[in-house]
């Protein structure tokens, strides 16, 4: 079964709370499941989140929303979507994070389909590697038997912190691929780390969900943001995946560009 598998935390350290923030009267995490209930493809939704008491809201507001839920690690996120998948019988699965409430659809529906026409031939396809697509849209597309081998094998820390990492440091185990946009767009931030990114987002829903009746997508956004030329500077400056490089660097491990699904060129 297609399965999105959307990982989600109130804990975050930058913006706490952030998936539950309100927007137009309903919690982040909604609007981003009403968006993913569009895809053609996916045929089930789960959000996965710790066993913390502390996230217990997100499987409330989750299940409120229509979306099958799962609690497992909070630290140990590669186990966390090992053992989701593995009980919802996922395969393939779709990898996304609670903090892209612009997620589009379609976009991942491209990912999947692209997966699904070569999955004799790859293991994994993302649309982020290069990025070609706005920060918040990343669609992550793998068999359950790649996730699993990645389950048994990775041992660092930011490995098991970060899902697919462990495949991507490992290109000799696992065949990896990517999907790109006509043309390059990725310079547009539109996922949630930061006050300026919610506020962003925030204006962007105010502006487009009622006219649109809640379906609005890429095209839509950008079409927006270019007559609107002031709504690009709300989080301009704002490094993408700053939590990863980081958590890299604690660990002294080595940062290979080629390897990773993300533009590091600001990192040296």
């Amino acid at each position: 079964m297609i399965t999105a598998i959307v990982q989600a935390r109130m804990s975050s350290t930058r913006l706490p709370g952030k998936v539950l923030k309100d927007i137009l009267g309903r919690p982040m995490l909604c609007h981003l499941i009403e968006r993913l209930k569009r895809s053609r493809l996916i045929q089930k939704i789960v959000v996965a989140t710790s066993v913390k008491q502390i996230d217990r809201p997100i499987l409330e507001a989750a299940e409120s929303c229509g979306a099958a839920t799962f609690a497992g690690s909070e630290d140990d996120v590669l186990d966390r979507y090992y053992q989701a998948a593995r009980f919802f019988q996922a395969d393939p699965v779709v990898r996304i994070t609670a903090d892209c409430p612009l997620i589009d659809p379609r976009v991942t529906d491209q990912a999947i389909a692209y997966f699904l026409a070569n999955r004799e031939q790859i293991d994994y396809v993302c649309n982020a590697a290069p990025p070609t697509y706005p920060d918040g849209l990343d669609t992550e597309v793998f068999s359950f038997a790649a996730l699993e081998k990645a389950w048994k094998l990775a041992a660092e820390r930011t490995d098991r912190e970060y899902p697919t990492m462990y495949i991507f440091r490992n290109r000799g185990i696992f065949r990896v691929a990517n999907v790109a946009n006509d043309r390059d767009v990725s310079h547009m931030r539109w996922t949630v780390d930061e006050p300026r990114d919610f506020e962003f987002v925030s204006r962007i829903y105010e502006a487009l969900y009622e006219k649109s009746s809640g379906v609005f997508g890429m095209e839509d956004i950008i079409a927006y943001v270019k007559a609107n030329p002031p709504f690009a500077l709300i989080n301009q400056g704002i490094k993408r995946n700053e939590g990863y490089i980081n958590s890299l660097k604690k660990e002294n491990l080595t940062i290979d560009k080629a390897s990773l699904p993300w533009d590091l060129q600001e990192e040296k």
